[in-house]
């Protein structure tokens, strides 16, 4: 029987839109990452131009520009690609849709960039990955609903009755933010209030502790369904569609859906360990990580089963390559996770380097390589090219993971040895160690890690130049590859 996908000419207009998009704010948020990891190691560095070049004022540009710039956007790409072709509907066949997706791409845009330039100014809330004040959480509100009304648009015109397992994924990071975002954001403009000071400043209609419960349920949240659960709506479609292999088992994928939903939820409260909140919040908070291994690792081992029987494409195909070496650093990082939420062991760990190393391995390694290998497959297929070159994505796969090797073992050993000096005492209970002796210790990792940093955004512009090159100097194809996309050697 022929397979309707066949006769349905998508638009890919906005998919294309949010992969350019994708690809320079990952390079922008990724560089700056690289110059504030080698201010760790030779602080010198923040002084070259001022205020604006110090590691205070820098970092949540990072932060801000990795996570909803370049997260977001590669999420929104597949999203317009992928929900298309599951939907087995067209973007074009309704002009609303297209309008709605014009939309939210154009007023993403100006609020990111507006979101750079007041960052840049040091106007922030100065809460973890919430820093935007009011007026810019109003314009995210707005593009949330206009993703929303798309999704939903999209979904009420499919001509597929059945709704893939990525759907359901791509429906609950929208629910999820959505929730969390507002709930966290809540916030009184002072002008408008008092009539005093300036027109973007605010304070959260939280105090204390409450503040701190709200801001880390949204904070590991936003976690949970930006690194995470995107990221498992696309590995879901885009590694069956490049292996040619069904997903291992579909029951299996729901009951980490579900079971994933419940309880990530309710993790946050890890990140207040031997804080002001109450104990019992506190020990939810762990064994709700520790039990989230399950989910995370039912998806994990699902999309490892997939290959079952298939591990020559493993040698084979990059983009295999890059998709189960995402997951396996997904399995890594959440078992980690879990681990420093114990209580005993997030003794050692909090405020220690371990906790950027333990986010950057599931950052670099999950999300970075699926978005990665997304934007891969769906190049020939979008643009109607070949990649470029496959010696390149093979050299860039080993130079990046090597980055990464880089940069969370040395996070690891420079988080547990910080602990370590922490707690240490003479036989008088004092201190052996000053701040600035664990400083100076932790010196030699912070120029490995600054090293890793540097070998993933090499990899990040060999892949830039790859798709560029694809789009703009590589052969026409006519028909679109069935599975691993043709390649130039």
């Amino acid at each position: 029987m022929a397979n309707p996908s066949q006769h349905i000419s998508y638009d890919y207009t906005i998919a294309k839109w949010f992969m350019f998009a994708c690809i320079v704010f990952g390079i922008i948020g990724m560089g700056i990452g690289t110059l504030i990891a080698f201010q760790l190691a030779e602080p010198s560095l923040n002084d070259f131009a001022g205020e604006y070049s110090k590691f205070g004022r820098l970092r949540p540009l990072h932060t801000n520009g990795v996570v909803y710039g370049f997260m977001l956007s590669g999420i929104w790409a597949t999203w317009y690609y992928v929900g298309q072709r599951v939907l087995k509907v067209s973007m074009r066949e309704s002009k609303l849709l297209m309008f709605l997706g014009k939309a939210h791409f154009v007023i993403f845009m100006i609020t990111i960039l507006l979101a750079v330039v007041s960052l840049f100014a040091g106007v922030t809330t100065s809460k973890e990955y919430a820093e935007l004040e009011w007026p810019f959480d109003i314009a995210v509100v707005v593009i949330w609903v206009l993703w929303g009304m798309g999704i939903f648009g999209l979904i009420g015109i499919r001509r597929e009755k059945s709704l893939y397992i990525s759907i359901w994924y791509y429906i609950a990071t929208f629910l999820g933010v959505a929730m969390l975002y507002l709930f966290n954001n809540m916030e009184v403009p002072t002008r408008l209030v008092t009539g005093m000071g300036s027109w973007l400043h605010s304070v959260s209609m939280y105090a204390g502790s409450n503040d701190a419960l709200i801001q880390w349920w949204w904070g590991h949240n936003a976690v949970a369904f930006v690194f995470t659960v995107a990221i498992i709506a696309e590995i879901y479609y885009f590694l069956p569609k490049e292996s040619g292999q069904p997903i291992f088992s579909y029951k299996l994928s729901l009951f980490s859906f579900w079971s994933l939903m419940f309880i990530y939820l309710w993790a946050g409260g890890h990140h207040l360990i031997y804080s002001t909140v109450p104990d019992w919040m506190q020990t939810m908070g762990s064994i709700f990580s520790v039990v989230l291994i399950l989910p995370s690792w039912g998806s994990a081992i699902n999309i490892l089963l997939t290959m079952k029987g298939e591990w020559h494409q493993l040698k084979e195909s990059p983009l295999i390559k890059f998709m189960i070496f995402a997951s396996t650093f997904y399995m890594f990082s959440t078992l980690e996770g879990s681990i420093q939420s114990v209580k005993s062991i997030n003794a050692l760990a909090h405020f220690t380097d371990w906790i950027p190393g333990h986010v950057h391995d599931g950052t670099l390694g999950w999300v970075g390589f699926m978005t990665m290998a997304a934007l891969y497959h769906m190049t020939p297929r979008v643009f109607k090219k070949e990649i470029y070159s496959k010696k390149i994505m093979e050299m860039q796969f080993w130079i990046q993971t090597i980055g990464i090797v880089f940069y969370f073992s040395s996070m690891w050993i420079a988080g547990i040895t910080q602990g370590m000096m922490w707690r240490a005492v003479d036989d008088n209970g004092t201190l052996l160690y000053s701040f600035m002796d664990t400083v100076d210790a932790l010196k030699p990792y912070y120029w490995i890690k600054a090293i890793g940093g540097l070998l993933y955004l090499i990899g990040f512009f060999m892949f830039a130049y790859n798709i560029y090159k694809s789009i703009t100097s590589s052969r026409s194809i006519e028909v679109e590859p069935k599975s691993a996309s043709p390649m130039q050697a």
